[in-house]
């Protein structure tokens, strides 16, 4: 199959390299002009999309889908797939898809690992027919893809679960820095814990302390799996989707500003979201 890749950043690049070693024929573009192993370089998003059976794209944010979408819609080949993996808001998601029929929005959990292993989860919406050409591929970049409804609804989906993520990481980190103060090891509280009803992701397979639980970001001086501005970007999509439809997420806005305070006002841009850990560690200190 001939496939289109645009945007081959942290993300999308081990995502198009496993595709490529899969057997498609993948063509990519950045306009960081980076290069894949086994896949062509293209210089423009329309030359990566032009002849493709499939196209993917990989981007930061709403807006600049939205400028990909208009630059490559009109010269996509009929009984083409458009399939988004970009985290960005629902409004532009379905937007995207009211230009093309054949359109799946799939955003993704598991981080640069995850990509480069082939073992994300995608959470796609769309047609049932768009997933149905969609699927094949989700298997050879994860582990699981879920077809979560209509057009939207694999971008509510994500930021569901990373509000649900971002609530959950920044407590864990708060009762490790408690833990620490009140003079129980953190070893003995991992073992209480994820194997009691305060067992979590964030605890049990991410945990933010060092040396405690399987290999984490904790244990490499919190370089990002999940960099922190991006779950900051994730919460202000919730919060987005939030007051747009009148739904009450008080503890998902209490989240979305801490990682503000944390990314914009501190040190933790270009850390691993986890690193809230040392962040709680310093308050409250005399």
């Amino acid at each position: 199959m001939k496939i289109g890749f645009i945007g081959l950043g942290n993300m999308g690049g081990h995502m198009a390299r496993n595709l490529a070693s899969a057997g498609h024929e993948v063509v990519g573009f950045d306009v960081a002009g980076v290069e894949i192993d086994g896949v062509q370089k293209a210089g423009s998003s329309a030359g990566a999309a032009q002849g493709a059976e499939v196209v993917i794209t990989m981007l930061p944010n709403g807006e600049i889908l939205r400028s990909v979408a208009a630059e490559i819609i009109p010269i996509l080949q009929p009984g083409a797939c458009f399939i988004d993996c970009s985290t960005v808001d629902v409004e532009s998601a379905r937007a995207v898809a009211s230009d093309w029929p054949l359109s799946v929005d799939a955003p993704v959990s598991g981080g640069i690992g995850g990509a480069d292993a082939g073992t994300l989860t995608f959470m796609a919406g769309g047609p049932e027919e768009a997933f149905a050409i969609a699927a094949p591929l989700f298997d050879i970049m994860g582990q699981k893809s879920v077809h979560c409804g209509e057009s939207g609804a694999g971008q509510a989906a994500k930021i569901c679960n990373n509000m649900i993520l971002g609530a959950t990481m920044i407590v864990t980190c708060e009762a490790f820095a408690l833990a620490d103060k009140l003079g129980l090891d953190r070893q003995k509280m991992f073992d209480v814990v994820s194997t009691s009803s305060g067992y979590s992701w964030s605890m049990n397979a991410y945990c933010p302390a060092p040396g405690i639980g399987p290999e984490s970001p904790a244990d490499n001086n919190y370089q990002p799996g999940f960099a922190a501005e991006l779950m900051l970007k994730d919460l202000r999509l919730a919060q987005q989707a939030a007051k747009a439809v009148g739904a009450a997420t008080p503890l998902g806005e209490h989240a979305a500003l801490e990682y503000a305070k944390f990314v914009e006002n501190e040190d933790g841009q270009g850390k691993d979201f986890s690193a809230m850990l040392p962040r709680f560690s310093k308050m409250g200190q005399a």
